[in-house]
């Protein structure tokens, strides 16, 4: 059957709201990975995404403005990672298209798994200074998700466009949610 779209919309489930509306104490990086995990965690219970989720926050403050939960199937979207749509809600959130707009504080994107390559080139247009990360791309890719081909140099180029990258907080956490959706049967949708 086909249909016609005239629009797609980059939302969050219902139940996302009340983590919207009161997110805990954002300061440190680990409270923030932590942050993002627990929303990963909920998506997977709640059967409405994959195990990944995303967060911007005011880097120098952690002020959360906006997150992203996986809803590749939901949406039925192939953009709609954690990422893009954290960025998405973030840019729109903030009324400009980049979030190093003039009068704009620095932006820092958290994220449960290393990026995909789909989201390490929207990352870099986004306009967030910092990226942290949990679970690595190997987490992603040992239970089937094709996590595309990123070039060896990507690290680099984000730094070049002024994205500090931190890895590895909470990597297990991330993991054993990962691991969670796979063992209940989650539809590994790229493989």
């Amino acid at each position: 059957m086909t249909r016609r779209a005239e629009a797609v919309a980059l939302d969050l489930p219902a139940w996302a709201a009340a983590y919207v509306a009161r997110p805990p104490s954002l300061e440190t990086a680990e409270a923030r990975v932590r942050f993002v995990i627990g929303l990963a965690h909920e998506n997977v219970v709640r059967g409405t995404g994959g195990p990944f989720a995303a967060a911007v926050v005011v880097r120098a403050t952690g002020e959360l403005v906006s997150i992203g939960l996986n809803a590749v199937e939901r949406l039925r979207c192939s953009v709609a990672h954690a990422e893009v749509v954290a960025l998405a809600l973030a840019e729109a959130r903030r009324g400009s298209y980049s979030l190093r707009s003039e009068g704009l504080p620095a932006h820092e994107l958290v994220v449960t798994c290393q990026p995909c390559a789909m989201c390490l080139g929207a990352i870099g247009w986004s306009g967030i200074t910092r990226l942290v990360y949990a679970a690595s791309r190997t987490d992603a890719i040992a239970i089937g998700f094709d996590e595309g081909l990123l070039p060896p140099t990507w690290r680099r180029q984000l730094v070049t466009k002024g994205v500090e990258v931190v890895s590895g907080i909470l990597r297990d956490e991330a993991r054993t949610v990962m691991n969670l959706y796979y063992e209940h049967g989650g539809t590994v949708y790229n493989a």
